[in-house]
This record gives structure tokens, C-alpha cells and sequence, in this order.
């Protein structure tokens, strides 16, 4: 039986994660041995005891059939479970926060337990462990990488080597959704670092950083926030900011935008006035609300049937979108994604088509024909749309899943986790030069 029913897909949400932090309420035991306990009793597939160890209000959120579908969904998509690594325990703000490697057959995740003050557990993450860091470019590369920070927020920026006089086309990178770092990493896949690195080798500079839920999370502390506080300011701020920096020439300064990151651009390009063009790499064609329950049918459906608690789930999750798609108040638990209403619904405002049509960019589109989450009827909106533009330029690649990395078959979750793959260098080629005649 399938249970991927947990895996609530938006753009780049790539494995199943859980994390509720509570205030809290038995044990005196250290809080790796609480750890260690709530795994084995995993494990043993013993949900209702590992759900007796959490707070009220973690089990409320997270009951047993959501711990057993989440739990069960790691060896479908990572292969068989290989064992644990040393817990590590981290003291935060009167919590233990435990982390603990688990090995896959096919992948490492990191599993994160909040342990509160009297032994309960708070709190509950499973997430990829990160991959090894990348190594520094070759000291015989054509271009060099420095620090470039977007104001509060870390960067890189990649410079190709140039003499003093030259003025360089730049890009600037923008993410897809979720908390995303510089290289925009997904599993051992760093798609970010694969297109700056190429595209620098070709004479071109990129700037990228570090979104800013995932550099400062307590900046949405509040939850008043959208699209705009999360992703538009900061990449207008990062067009700014590469214009003005030595050998840029501040007329030739693109938008790269993947994903949600590619939904924006025309909105980034408006609010910047100073943007060059357009890259929309997998960009949806229509609203996030609609796509997601397509994601995650397509996911469920993977292996040919929908079970009821994955039917079960689709409809808690129509339920939600309805709900945000509505005018009352709605409570965080109650919309897709624990996204608060205001977000989901200054989304529903954006139209890409029509935001792309009235900046009036070269533009050029990008699309994966393995994409799922992006998917053809996207493309095809795209197409459609601009068809009779001259300034738009549209490149297909079939073999090409969501991250622009080639592969066989139907696509799947899984790739997403497989190490060795690498951005397409046709794709980044194909980039370079339609930068280069613009």
C-alpha cells in the first residue's frame, strides 16, 4: 500500500517533513535515549506508542496514521532503511532539539526531535541531510566566486575573469518555493550552483542567495506575510544591488527565475523597472492552488492505485484550498501547507501571463518534458499565450525532469534524491545564448 499521501508538493517540497513546535508539558531520560525511543517504536511500526510520547498538541496535529503514513513513505522513496547514525543534541530556548542520521539504501535524511522540558516531544522533522559542500572552482577557471550579500541575506556572486574596463551581462537567480538555500538544494542536486558555474564559464555573472525563509525564518514569525515579503523584494533588492557592482554592465541585468521563482519574475521585473529580460525556467502558467492537489495526485497515483487514506487526504486537501479560496478567517492548520490565508490568497491574484504581457521583456521559457510538477498544460498556456510574440523564445527538452537534470521514464520523487545528476548543459547553453543576442 502506497502512504505518500503526506507529501504535500509545492514546486520544490521534495521529501516528507513534519515540524509542529509546541509549549509544552515527563521524563527525566536524556533526550537522545526520547529519540532513540520514538524511533524504534517507528520502527516497529508501533504508532499509537510513539504518538503517547508527543505533547497534545504535537499529537493533535500529527496522530498516529499521519506519523505511520509519513514513517512508511521513506524506504518507497529511498529504498530499504540501513540503520542510524550518532545522535547530536542541541539545547535551544529550554528545548533539546535531537538530530539523528538515517541511511537509506538510496539517500540520507536527518531526523530532527524537539524534546521539550519535561520529556515530551514537541516536535517532529524528517528532512534530507544536506549534501558535502561543493568545491571551490578549479584555479584555472575562467571565473571566480566571491561574497555578494542581497542586504540582510548571504550570496555568491560568480564573476567571470574580465579586465577592469569590461562590463558583463549578469543574472540573478530567483528560487522556487519552500525555505531554499543559495544553490537551491534538493537532495544531493544543487541545480542553482550547476547553471551560475556554467554560465560563468561562458562569460556571463550570476548572482545567487539565500531565501529568506530560509536565511531569517523569524522574519515570518507573524505570519503576515506573501509573496512579496518572501521572494519579489529581495530579488528586486538583488537586481539593484548586481547592477551597481563593479564590471556589471547595470543594463544587461537578467531575471532567471525557476519554479514559483519563474511564476514572479514579470512581477520582479515590473517592481525593478531596470531588468534586462526574462528566463522562466518551469514556470506555472496558472494558480498554485490548482496545481498542487494535480501534484499530489499524480504522486498518489504512482503506483497505479489511490487508496482510501490517500483518498482521504486529497480531500482534506480540496477542503483547504476551498477554504483559502473563500473570504473568512481561516487558522494556519486549516490551509494547504500551514501557509497562512493571506498568502495563498495574494497568490491567487497573480497571473504570470498577464504580468508578463504588460512588461513586455524578451522573454525565454524553459521547460522539462519529464516535469511533473510543472506539467505540459503549463507549457502550453505559455505557448498559447505568446505564441505571435517576437520577444518570447521557447526551448523543450524532453529528458528533462523539474530541476533541468535528464532522466528515463515517468518522473518521480525519488530522482530528486539520486546523487550524480547535474543541470543539462544544453539548457545552459541555450541560456547563454539567447543572453548573449539580447
Amino acid at each position: 500500500m502506497s502512504h505518500r499521501a503526506s507529501l504535500l508538493l509545492a514546486s520544490l517540497l521534495v521529501f516528507a517533513a513534519l515540524l509542529i513546535t509546541s509549549p509544552a508539558a515527563l521524563a527525566a531520560d536524556a533526550p537522545e535515549d526520547i529519540a532513540k525511543r520514538l524511533l524504534d517504536r517507528m520502527d516497529a511500526r508501533q504508532y499509537d506508542q510513539a504518538e503517547a510520547m508527543f505533547t497534545p498538541e504535537m499529537a493533535a496535529a500529527v496522530p498516529a496514521d499521519k506519523l505511520k503514513a509519513v514513517w512508511e513513505s521513506l524506504p518507497v522513496q529511498l529504498g530499504a532503511a540501513n540503520g542510524r547514525g550518532k545522535a547530536k543534541v542541541t539545547p535551544h530556548q529550554g528545548i533539546q532539539v535531537v538530530v539523528v542520521p538515517l541511511h537509506y539504501a538510496n539517500g540520507e535524511l536527518l531526523a530532527q526531535v524537539v524534546v521539550e522540558a519535561k520529556g515530551r516531544i514537541a516536535g517532529f522533522l524528517v528532512q534530507p541531510a544536506p549534501p558535502a559542500p561543493a568545491a571551490a572552482p578549479a584555479a584555472d577557471a575562467s571565473y571566480i566566486e566571491r561574497d555578494f550579500a542581497v542586504g540582510d541575506l548571504p550570496g555568491t556572486l560568480a564573476m567571470p575573469k574580465a579586465p577592469a574596463s569590461a562590463r558583463i551581462a549578469a543574472v540573478v537567480l530567483v528560487h522556487g518555493s519552500g525555505p531554499q538555500d543559495r544553490d537551491e538544494t534538493i537532495g544531493p542536486n544543487r541545480p542553482f550552483l550547476d547553471i551560475a558555474r556554467g554560465l560563468a564559464a561562458q562569460g556571463i555573472a550570476v548572482l545567487r542567495y539565500e531565501k529568506r525563509s530560509k536565511a531569517r525564518p523569524q522574519d515570518f514569525a507573524n505570519g503576515k506575510y506573501t509573496m512579496d515579503e518572501e521572494t519579489t523584494d529581495d530579488a528586486v533588492a538583488a537586481v539593484a544591488a548586481l547592477r551597481a557592482a563593479p564590471g556589471i554592465d547595470p543594463g544587461k541585468v537578467f531575471v532567471l527565475g525557476h519554479s514559483q521563482g519563474g511564476m514572479l519574475a514579470p512581477r520582479i521585473a515590473q517592481r525593478s523597472g531596470h531588468v534586462a529580460g526574462l528566463i522562466l525556467f518551469a514556470a506555472p502558467a496558472r494558480s498554485l492552488l490548482t496545481i498542487l492537489p494535480e501534484q499530489n495526485r499524480y504522486l498518489l497515483g504512482a503506483d497505479g492505485v489511490i487508496d482510501a487514506q490517500e483518498h482521504k487526504f486529497l480531500e482534506q486537501l480540496d477542503r483547504k484550498i476551498a477554504r483559502v479560496r473563500g473570504d473568512g478567517a481561516v487558522a494556519d492548520q486549516d490551509t494547504p501547507l500551514g501557509l497562512p490565508a493571506a498568502y495563498w490568497r495574494a497568490f491567487e491574484k497573480i497571473d504570470p501571463l498577464a504580468d508578463a504581457r504588460a512588461v513586455g521583456l524578451p522573454m525565454l521559457l524553459l521547460q522539462g518534458g519529464r516535469d511533473f510538477q510543472v506539467v505540459d498544460t503549463d507549457w502550453q498556456l505559455w505557448k498559447k499565450g505568446f505564441a505571435t510574440r517576437p520577444r518570447a523564445s521557447f526551448r523543450h527538452y524532453p529528458a528533462l525532469n523539474h530541476l533541468g537534470i535528464a532522466g528515463e521514464g515517468a518522473g518521480t520523487l525519488a530522482e530528486y534524491s539520486k546523487p550524480g545528476g547535474h543541470v543539462d548543459g544544453q539548457l545552459i547553453d541555450d541560456v547563454a545564448s539567447w543572453i548573449r543576442l539580447h
